[in-house]
């Protein structure tokens, strides 16, 4: 990921969480734990938005082709997520799963989808179907577990991370998700645990540290928030960065104007 777009992201991030605070549902892209969810495994995306696009034009060129080409219908829909383009996404893999009814893989990458699209009902619904007990799938559980607290069912949302945990210990994705929901519902030195805890997992990225910086911030914690931040992005930045969090966080009414997400902190430069 680019500094830019880290940096971007994490003022995004930190706007929308500031504004679930107060335990609404946050309406942000993925909700708090697609931060560090994906479709698929992370190691074998793209990084960056011109690889992307360049994966975009890739993928297009063979769904055009033939939109019943499961993988084109895939790896297309999964590039127009990573670049924002949510409702050409969603078309793409509502025709897709009519195609292939059975494919539990395409049924994840929809309801991901659809919670993208703030449709987070018909998400929740189904992510439900997109695995079995039988066959259990951690990241299904985990975007399963963001749709939750996006509905504001934290409680929920923190029983479903802690089953994905069992299929898979240690996995920072699910512990991410895990700490942002704790401080959706102001378990704050709780939730700086878990991502302390995700921060040093094998297979942690700067996705997991910015989650960790914001919990930092949260907690009035601006010197640890703007060291941690630093090792992403230039000093600069990180002092921009950490900024915009603090004039957020200090806002004397912010607990009570940020319910039910109505609050819009400034943004930063």
């Amino acid at each position: 990921m680019s500094k830019p777009m880290f940096r971007s992201r994490l003022r995004r991030f930190a706007a929308v969480s500031l504004a679930c605070l107060a335990l609404s549902a946050c309406q942000m892209r993925g909700g708090p734990g697609d931060v560090t969810g994906s479709i698929g495994s992370a190691a074998s995306q793209p990084r960056g938005p011109e690889q992307w696009r360049a994966e975009e034009a890739q993928w297009a060129a063979r769904y055009e082709a033939n939109a019943k080409d499961r993988n084109a219908a895939f790896y297309y829909a999964r590039a127009l997520r990573a670049l924002d383009k949510n409702a050409q996404a969603l078309a793409i893999l509502q025709g897709a799963v009519l195609v292939h009814t059975k494919d539990l893989e395409l049924l994840g990458a929809y309801g991901r989808s659809l919670a993208d699209n703030g449709r987070l009902k018909e998400a929740d619904d189904v992510l439900s179907r997109a695995h079995t007990p039988e066959k259990p799938d951690w990241r299904v559980l985990s975007a399963q577990g963001t749709v939750a607290d996006q509905l504001g069912e934290h409680e929920r949302a923190q029983q479903i991370y802690q089953t994905a945990l069992r299929l898979a210990p240690n996995e920072p994705t699910i512990m991410s998700n895990l700490g942002l929901s704790l401080a959706l519902t102001k378990r704050l030195p709780e939730a700086e645990r878990v991502l302390r805890e995700a921060v040093a997992a094998p297979g942690s990225d700067a996705r997991v540290r910015q989650n960790l910086v914001l919990v930092l911030g949260l907690q009035g914690r601006f010197a640890e928030a703007e060291q941690l931040a630093r090792q992403d992005m230039s000093p600069a930045e990180a002092t921009a960065t950490v900024a915009y969090l603090r004039r957020s966080v200090s806002q004397p009414n912010s607990w009570e104007m940020l319910r039910g997400g109505k609050a819009k902190p400034q943004r930063a430069g």
